[in-house]
C-alpha cells in the first residue's frame, strides 16, 4: 500500500517513522506543513491523486490544549476542517483513514473506563474539535477508524515525561495535580497497534488507546522520578483548583482498550513498563 502520515515530525509521527523500516512492505509518504499543508483542500486531493495514496494516518493536529481557548479559529481548522478534507480525499479512491483523537472528548465525571460507545461531552476547546473531526472523517470516507488515545509521551518533542526530568533536575521542589486520574500512552505503543491495524486490516469505527493501568499526574512524575534516579527534588501532590489553566482537563480519563485488543489481538503493555523503556532511551540520549 501507498500510505500519507502527515504530523510527521510530532511524536507520534517520529514513531510511526522509525516502524516503517520494519514494515517495508509498504510506501510511506511522511509529511508536516512544509511538505503537504493539510487546511488546504486542493493540495490534499492533489497529493492523494498523484501519489496513489492508499491509506492515510493522521497524526496531525492543534494539541495547545490551553492556547487552544483563545485560538478556537485555527484549532478548529486544524482539528476538524483538515481531517474532513483528508477522509474525503482518501474516500475518492476507495482508501482508509486512521484519525487520532483524545480523551478530551469526554467531560472526565465518570468513575469507570470509558468505552467508545459512551456518549461524549467535551468541556474544552480542543475536545469539542477533536470530536467534531471525528464526526467529519467517519462522514466523509467509509473506511475511517478513529483512535483516541491520552497523555502521549515519546523520546521526541516536547511532553510530560521530559518536562519532568528536566524540572525534576533544575528543582528542589514541584507540585503536580494528583485528582486527575488517566493512563499515559507511550507514542511507540500507539504506533505499535496502528501498525497491527494496518497490516490486519483496517475494521471501521471507534477505539480507545493508551497503555494499562490506573494513575494520577503526581504518581506518574513520582515514578519519572524513580526511574529517573532524581532524588534531589520533593514532589508534593495539588488539587486542581491550586493549578488553575485556561482548559479544563477531565478528572477521570481512563479509557478501556478491550475493543481494540480484542479485534487486533493486542496485548497492551503497562505504563510503567513502557515509562521504562522511554526513559532508558532517554537517559542513553542523555536528555
Amino acid at each position: 500500500m501507498k500510505i500519507l502520515i502527515t504530523g510527521c515530525n510530532g511524536q507520534l509521527g517520529n514513531e510511526m517513522q522509525l516502524l516503517e523500516k520494519e514494515n517495508p512492505q509498504h510506501t510511506y509518504f511522511n509529511t508536516d506543513v512544509a511538505e503537504l499543508d493539510i487546511t488546504d483542500q486542493k493540495a490534499i486531493e492533489d497529493f492523494v491523486a498523484t501519489n496513489e495514496i492508499d491509506g492515510i494516518v493522521n497524526c496531525a493536529a492543534y494539541t495547545a490544549v490551553d492556547k487552544a481557548e483563545d485560538n478556537k479559529e485555527l484549532c478548529t481548522t486544524l482539528n476538524t476542517v483538515a481531517p474532513a478534507y483528508l477522509a474525503a480525499a482518501v474516500e475518492k479512491r476507495g482508501g482508509w483513514i486512521i484519525q487520532i483523537s483524545t480523551d478530551y472528548v469526554f467531560n472526565g465525571t465518570k468513575h469507570t473506563p470509558y468505552v467508545e460507545t459512551d456518549t461524549p461531552c467535551p468541556d474544552s476547546v480542543y475536545g469539542s474539535t477533536k470530536l467534531a473531526g471525528e464526526l467529519g472523517v467517519q462522514k466523509f470516507c467509509k473506511k475511517a477508524m478513529i483512535i483516541r488515545t491520552a497523555w502521549l509521551y515519546s523520546t521526541f518533542g516536547n511532553n510530560f515525561v521530559k518536562t519532568m526530568i528536566r524540572l525534576g533536575k533544575e528543582k528542589p521542589e514541584l507540585g503536580v495535580i494528583f485528582d486527575q486520574i488517566g493512563t499515559p500512552t507511550y507514542a511507540r505503543d500507539l504506533a505499535v497497534a496502528i501498525f497491527a491495524a494496518i497490516n490486519q486490516g483496517i475494521v471501521p469505527g471507534i477505539y480507545h488507546y493508551s497503555n494499562e493501568g490506573i494513575i494520577s499526574w503526581y504518581d506518574f512524575t513520582k515514578a519519572i522520578h524513580r526511574i529517573a534516579g532524581i532524588t534531589t527534588c520533593h514532589v508534593r501532590p495539588l488539587h486542581t483548583e491550586e493549578y488553575p489553566t485556561p482548559a479544563n482537563r477531565p478528572h477521570y480519563s481512563v479509557l478501556d482498550k478491550t475493543k481494540i485488543k480484542q479485534t487486533y489481538g493486542l496485548e497492551v503493555p503497562y505504563w510503567e513498563d513502557s515509562l521504562e523503556v522511554c526513559i532508558d532511551k532517554l537517559l542513553i540520549d542523555n536528555v
